[in-house]
């Protein structure tokens, strides 16, 4: 990226070209950031949609029926989004470090170093709070119901991502609390395993990603804009060294991406360049989204996933994971071309596209535990155990239904499930802001002129 931007400055250095903001009328959109918003709702909608994948339709996920074998069009690049959760998680760090890196940096570049630390610290305190509290509740509810049997339509069925991530109730109420805590306490450790919520899995990257945004610019916020540029770019390459340390090898990577395009961002490249954005952005998404399409698995089966595996062994740092590294680079790739284009910025702030960005937490917390119930219940409460055969070992489940049934059931589910996430955002989410807040107030010390311990007066 920082490469793309240097040819950038060279091009409009030699052709003297610098228009201002009013001149080229894109102003606007390139000072409005929503569009982030509008990435997340897609991001968590398409995180959704391959956990739906996964369950019904877990021939999406290879990349043709067998080597060189015949491909069906919701297996071909771009079309096979929709079974590719680990692209869509990648947009979400790299959102999360770009959104997390706005304010400050937007001040340092004004000069308003002190603001900018002080921002810094109070959205990094906020941030832990905002991820750790609902994904708590979530948890929580999850829990409790699982103690009812509310999964166990699901774990009886044929849906490969309902019966695999379906919990049994505990034992006692006691064993249950045990449950709970250990589930709590493993989605925030190394390896993190949350047997009641499998999603979660992710935000412990997201809560790391947001302390590397706080290091990073805490070190950097005094440099000059291109040394700081220059700075998180070193960082960029060295986290592919130690980032599988830390048990994902893409969070670094992602999250210096996203100060890199928030620097990028309060830039005059793109007011530069916004007049020939619509002829390289578009092909720039397009080449991202095709990345992000990398399969996980059987990537030699197909002449086009099969070039960029051999590609991957080229190229790929040490410790690189094959079937995340062409993702998180389509991923980074799609961000870029959004910051540069003003176009593509309007596309993704339609008021449904920032409702979905509104709602896209709750989305990406409540669908697992609505899946693995209602949906389940919608889809197979008809239905009766048949004898299923899988890898040699026969089991009683409830079979696939029809694609009418599936025709039927899909709205409905989608509704509650929208209906759901809507409530939680706006009458659920404020009561954390409030602990949140109230936590703030306590711990800075706010109102509060006292001291830890007695000060000497000798």
């Amino acid at each position: 990226m920082s490469a793309a931007v240097s040819l950038f400055n060279t091009y409009a250095q030699k052709a003297n070209w610098n228009p201002s903001l009013e001149d080229n009328g894109y102003g606007k959109a390139l000072q409005d950031t929503s569009w982030a918003d509008g990435l997340r709702g897609i991001a968590a909608v398409f995180v959704m949609f391959s956990h739906l994948t996964i369950a019904f339709a877990r021939w999406i996920v290879i990349p043709c029926h067998g080597k060189n074998g015949q491909m069906m069009w919701m297996q071909m690049p771009i079309f096979r989004l929709v079974g590719q959760g680990a692209a869509w998680v990648a947009l979400f760090i790299i959102l999360s470090g770009f959104v997390n890196s706005l304010k400050p940096i937007k001040l340092a570049k004004g000069g308003s170093i002190e603001p900018a630390l002080s921002n810094l610290a109070l959205s990094s305190f906020r941030r832990s709070f905002r991820l750790v509290l609902p994904a708590t509740a979530a948890t929580v509810i999850s829990w409790f119901i699982t103690q009812f049997g509310a999964y166990d339509t699901a774990k009886k069925s044929n849906a490969y991502w309902l019966y695999t991530t379906s919990p049994d109730p505990s034992s006692s109420w006691g064993t249950a609390l045990e449950d709970l805590l250990w589930a709590i306490r493993t989605t925030w450790t190394y390896n993190p395993n949350n047997p009641y919520d499998q999603p979660q899995w992710a935000l412990i990257y997201l809560l790391q990603g947001s302390m590397f945004v706080f290091t990073a610019l805490l070190t950097t916020i005094n440099l000059t804009a291109r040394w700081r540029a220059m700075t998180i770019t070193f960082l960029y390459f060295w986290s592919w060294n130690w980032g599988i340390k830390i048990g994902d090898p893409m969070v670094g990577p992602n999250v210096f991406t996203g100060i890199m395009l928030a620097e990028l961002n309060h830039s005059e490249y793109p007011v530069r360049f916004a007049k020939l954005s619509p002829f390289f952005a578009p092909p720039i998404a397009f080449c991202g989204l095709s990345l992000m399409s990398f399969p996980s698995q059987f990537q030699d089966w197909t002449p086009w996933s099969d070039f960029l595996l051999r590609g991957f062994h080229k190229i790929a740092p040490a410790g690189a994971e094959l079937m995340r590294f062409w993702p998180t680079i389509g991923a980074q790739m799609l961000a870029f071309s959004i910051v540069m284009s003003p176009h593509l910025r309007r596309a993704l702030s339609r008021p449904w596209l920032l409702w979905l960005g509104k709602i896209s937490f709750p989305l990406y917390l409540l669908h697992g535990s609505f899946m693995r119930s209602i949906l389940a219940w919608l889809l197979f409460s008809r239905q009766s155990l048949t004898e299923i055969e899988e890898e040699g070992k026969k089991y009683r489940r409830y079979p696939l239904p029809s694609t009418p049934t599936f025709l039927v059931v899909m709205p409905i589910f989608f509704g509650i499930l929208f209906i759901a996430t809507h409530f939680w955002a706006t009458k659920v989410e404020p009561h954390f802001g409030i602990i949140t807040k109230t936590a703030e107030d306590v711990m800075f010390g706010k109102g509060d002129k006292g001291t830890a311990l007695p000060v000497r007066r000798d």
